[in-house]
């Protein structure tokens, strides 16, 4: 009988599994988590005061009279380190504005972030550190679908709120994770309206995927195809290299081969751009990838070479202060960091940061976990200067928003309602 070897990630969720029923037998004081009733119409902002999700447990790690402590597992260096460094950037940016108009309920929030960069391994450790010797009241704004699936079973498993990760990931959309809270669409969506705009737009039927050798990858790679299937297409290739390298030659070669119409990318900025760099030696096809590939930084790597690039977003333009919550974002953003410049990811993060203030302030005085977590699931609505996330007992992600952009010569993007053929 042969050895079946496992990828790696089936090992790490094994670990993170083993470690979160550890956690949950050390933690006896942690409740589990009612959901409640079903959705309701009432709204939650906030200027909310309202106190009728249940009030849980007051002596919940991470509370005292003076502050909130949140804590984040994030990458911070590598290859996708700029989308921890970003997703930290919009959190704090919005923590520190409600910070200055003097706290939510007279508490002050902070956020202790460790970096993992992007390795399962180190999230599953940070997380545990963040629950048992941080103490914090929730975990917010984790990078990768990797690292969340290693961390966000210990999170439950604890009953520690787990807050907008910066995942399009379909396994946390489970509701069976009842502390994990999702503010962005899903990766199926997201490539479910490449496929469409490739289709429908350009009539367009032969369609690679060049993909991350892990959990993320292998989600993207499933939303595609099943988008496919759906208009009888089946990728003509699909080709993986591994996480946090830009070691893509293989990749780029099995592709270049298969003479695609259309590259489909699964992955973060770095390894995405080596890789339309060298497909564009010998094919020149329409190049796609998912939010989570960390637009601003894509340009940046491209420079002049992004002509034929699109990139589907799940939150608005940040540079489009017409929006409200962008003006939000704007002014927060350069309250806490004059320097620092609007991009898809901080305005993400700021997003996330703005939700978990939405549940503080509904909650009162009197916060819990389980109060937290309640002010967001039976709000059926959570609106954020006009931006509003719809939650429910079955339904953990706010949003469904997503859309396509392109990069313009100067850098930025802009939203487009067709696809064209490269000039």
């Amino acid at each position: 009988m042969g050895l079946t070897i496992l990828p790696v990630w089936h090992f790490i969720a094994g670990v993170a599994i083993f470690a979160a029923l550890a956690l949950a037998l050390g933690l006896a004081c942690t409740g589990s988590v009612d959901t409640g009733p079903a959705d309701s119409q009432v709204g939650v902002t906030e200027n909310s005061s309202q106190v009728d999700p249940k009030p849980g447990n007051s002596t919940d790690p991470g509370i005292t009279d003076d502050d909130v402590l949140f804590g984040q597992s994030a990458a911070f260096s590598g290859p996708a380190g700029e989308l921890g460094q970003e997703m930290r950037l919009g959190i704090e940016s919005a923590f520190n504005e409600a910070n200055a108009a003097g706290g939510i309920h007279g508490r002050q929030l902070k956020l202790e972030s460790l970096n993992d960069s992007y390795e399962s391994e180190f999230a599953l450790s940070n997380t545990q550190t963040l629950i048992e010797k941080e103490n914090v009241f929730a975990l917010i704004g984790a990078v990768g679908t990797p690292t969340s699936r290693a961390a966000a079973p210990v999170a439950d498993a604890a009953g520690v709120p787990f807050i907008a990760p910066f995942t399009g990931a379909e396994f946390l959309r489970d509701p069976q994770f009842e502390t994990v809270m999702n503010l962005r669409a899903s990766y199926y969506q997201e490539t479910e309206e490449m496929v469409a705009r490739l289709t429908e737009d350009l009539g367009i039927s032969r369609v690679a995927v060049f993909y991350q050798d892990d959990s993320f990858g292998m989600n993207g790679l499933d939303g595609t195809t099943i988008a496919l299937k759906r208009r009888g297409l089946e990728p003509v290739v699909a080709w993986s290299y591994p996480r946090n390298t830009i070691a893509v030659k293989a990749a780029t070669l099995k592709i270049a081969e298969a003479d695609p119409e259309a590259v489909i990318m699964i992955g973060a900025y770095a390894p995405v751009a080596r890789a339309i760099e060298l497909l564009r030696r010998d094919i020149e096809p329409i190049f796609m990838t998912v939010s989570f590939v960390g637009s601003q930084a894509l340009a940046e790597e491209l420079g002049d070479d992004t002509n034929g690039v699109y990139v589907t977003q799940v939150v608005p333009l940040p540079h489009d202060r017409g929006i409200p919550l962008v003006a939000s974002y704007h002014a927060a953003l350069s309250g806490f960091d004059p320097e620092a410049e609007p991009g898809f990811v901080s305005l993400e993060g700021y997003l996330a940061g703005r939700l978990a203030i939405a549940g503080l302030q509904a909650c009162g005085p009197d916060l819990s976990r389980d109060c937290f977590l309640h002010a967001l699931k039976d709000a059926g609505m959570v609106d954020i200067d006009g931006i509003q996330l719809r939650y429910g007992r079955d339904d953990n992600q706010g949003s469904d928003a997503e859309f396509l952009t392109s990069i313009r010569a100067d850098g930025k993007y802009e939203q487009v309602d067709h696809l064209q053929r490269i000039q």
